[in-house]
């Protein structure tokens, strides 16, 4: 976990009914989704097997260790898990090495976010070697906190990613709103107590108690997330 947590945005969140924003990276901010799959479809193939398409609903969202986990399962390769994390990680790396593309209304989200001096972490599964490289792009001013997948003991769909954001501001993750694209990401911000904004990526996520379904971040702002909490 990477933090820059001023002392008065601290003060400040604990001021207001919304004491902090939690976002997804891969998928909600930045839209990778896809480059992960084609990453996963390049390595497996260069191993001597073909991905099923049908799995990638399977594996999205997922930490590595779980997605990865179950390809190699899936198709028998022979490679143990931590020798295709590297490969996996350094495809990645190298296809985002020219920057990424945001989703439509992230960049906006991220602007007014910071305007207004609200704690902003960046909560992923991704490991922190890809994190740090996607937010060359983003813009790491935008994120006080980062919390990667190979910092937590427990990943999503564990609550602990959430839950060591909220500590790492000082605040209450039943006072914080997450924006999520998958099941997995949702259930590791729900089980922390979050409210959620989910905003599917690839597989479709149905609303909930807690949790709003919306079709892009483009009808998510700072008014509608601030009246998420009651």
């Amino acid at each position: 976990m990477t933090s820059t947590v001023p002392a008065s945005l601290t003060r400040t969140a604990k001021g207001a009914a919304l004491q902090a924003v939690f976002l997804d990276m891969d998928g909600t901010l930045v839209d990778t989704e896809g480059f992960w799959w084609d990453v996963e479809v390049e390595v497996f193939a260069g191993l001597g097997h073909r991905l099923d398409e049908a799995w990638r609903e399977v594996v999205v969202g997922g930490p590595m260790s779980r997605s990865t986990g179950y390809l190699i399962e899936a198709t028998g390769a022979d490679i143990t898990l931590d020798e295709a994390a590297v490969l996996l990680n350094d495809r990645f790396e190298k296809r985002i090495g020219n920057g990424v593309p945001l989703m439509p209304g992230a960049a906006r989200l991220l602007a007014e976010l910071h305007r207004h001096e609200i704690p902003t972490a960046l909560v992923s599964a991704s490991h922190r070697r890809i994190i740090d490289r996607v937010l060359d792009s983003v813009g790491h001013h935008h994120f006080a906190l980062t919390v990667a997948g190979d910092e937590v003991t427990r990943t999503k769909p564990h609550p602990e990613p959430y839950l060591t954001a909220a500590r790492g501001f000082g605040v209450d993750p039943r006072l914080c709103a997450v924006v999520e694209d998958t099941a997995t990401g949702v259930a590791a911000a729900e089980a922390a107590g979050c409210r959620v904004v989910a905003v599917p990526s690839v597989s479709p996520i149905a609303p909930a108690e807690g949790r709003v379904v919306m079709a892009s971040l483009e009808e998510v702002n700072l008014t509608f997330l601030r009246s998420l909490i009651n």
